[in-house]
């Protein structure tokens, strides 16, 4: 809206003839001054509010209509001629400002900002010892790279949502500008209007009628073409205030259509700054508390862990103990050797001795059996040996 701007250093300016065009306006302060008057006709017809201009303001409109003369060709077509270019000009820039703004951006924004804040996601679906294990180590890191991911996509977007709101403000400043200048313009119209009407109130009530009168006196063909003349001098006159009574309303419209894009940038505005001063802020605090709850269950987990490994430790050296402990005993309770072993060894020295006994006893009835044979076998030989030699004689 900048180019807006350079219309509030106009004022309302009220001239006679074609100067009213001119765009070599004086500048004023923002507050409507006191309207000028320029060269106009407008007829008689609906009684124009004027409770918007003061005393002075109505009073100049007074004055000026006294200086209107609408035989003046040149005059009637200017007339309002100025105000009706700079309302044109000026409804032409406030259109434009508004076509430019495209608030569906910052809405997009602001959308794409949840999304973002809804894309961090802190749960763990996997359960059990399992997932525990898996993923413990790795969970924190993970929420560290999905916090700093979004919060760099989040601080990028906040810094055009602060220079969009940099310039809605701006906008919002500039509109206040267009509606004070846009109520000059209408009062400088509705000046116009009334300076209009009691001129054409004067020509249709005093002058004409004069005229025609003057005409039907003297009989005269030029006086009656005058009388002619002027009053169609009127009626286009009436038609030229006419044209100022629509762009007076155009004016009329402009005020409320301001305020309401003025409402819209704001509610935008108190939207942006909500979302910076308490959306935001709120999401990273919750993250660093999200992030502070992991450590605590991380800790948490570590100490279960631990108690539980402490436990089954303890578990395991008491039963080993008690084992221990009974193995010893008995250990220690029996003799260095068991009584069953001496029983067992007494018992096989004892088969041993009987058994060599016995064999001993079976040697010595075969040594004594043998030595019988061997006699008897030693006599055989003999005998034989005496027969062999008896016989070699």
């Amino acid at each position: 809206m900048s180019d807006i701007t350079q219309l509030k250093e106009e004022v309302p300016v009220l001239t006679f003839g074609e100067e009213n065009v001119a765009s070599d306006l004086p500048s004023v302060a923002p507050a409507p001054a006191a309207p000028t008057l320029t060269m106009g006709n407008e007829t008689p017809t609906a009684t124009v509010d004027d409770s918007m201009l003061s005393d002075e303001e109505k009073r100049q409109a007074e004055e000026f209509a006294k200086k209107i003369d609408i035989t003046d060709s040149n005059a009637v077509m200017n007339y309002g001629a100025g105000t009706q270019k700079k309302m044109s000009e000026f409804s032409e820039k406030t259109l434009s400002g508004v076509r430019t703004k495209d608030m569906g951006e910052v809405g997009d924004m602001i959308s794409g900002l949840i999304n973002q804040l809804k894309d961090f996601d802190v749960d763990d679906n996997e359960k059990g010892l399992k997932g525990l294990f898996k993923k413990s180590r790795n969970k924190l890191e993970t929420i560290k790279t999905q916090y700093s991911k979004v919060e760099t996509n989040v601080n990028t977007i906040s810094g055009e949502l602060e220079k969009h709101q940099v310039t809605l403000m701006k906008d919002i400043d500039t509109l206040d500008k267009m509606y004070d200048l846009n109520l000059v313009y209408f009062k400088e119209l509705t000046m116009y209007i009334i300076a209009g009407k009691k001129k054409l109130q004067e020509a249709r009530t005093v002058e004409l009628p004069a005229m025609e009168e003057k005409a039907r006196q003297s009989g005269l063909a030029e006086d009656a073409q005058a009388a002619k003349d002027y009053a169609a001098l009127i009626d286009r006159f009436e038609k030229k205030i006419y044209d100022i009574e629509l762009t007076r309303t155009i004016a009329l419209q402009m005020g409320p259509q301001i305020r309401m894009v003025q409402s819209s940038d704001t509610m935008m505005v108190e939207k942006i700054q909500t979302t910076l001063v308490n959306t935001i802020p709120l999401w990273k605090n919750q993250m660093v508390i999200a992030i502070g709850v992991e450590h605590a269950s991380q800790a948490a987990r570590a100490q279960r862990e631990v108690s539980d490994m402490t436990n089954e430790l303890l578990k395991k050296n008491a039963d080993k103990l008690k084992v221990a402990t009974i193995e010893t005993a008995k250990e220690s309770e029996r003799g260095i050797v068991d009584i069953e072993t001496l029983k067992h060894t007494n018992e096989q020295l004892i088969s041993t001795l009987d058994e060599v006994l016995n064999i001993q006893k079976e040697g010595k009835e075969k040594r004594a059996q043998a030595e019988v044979e061997l006699t008897q076998i030693e006599g055989q030989l003999k005998e034989k040996l005496l027969e062999v030699a008896s016989n070699a004689k």
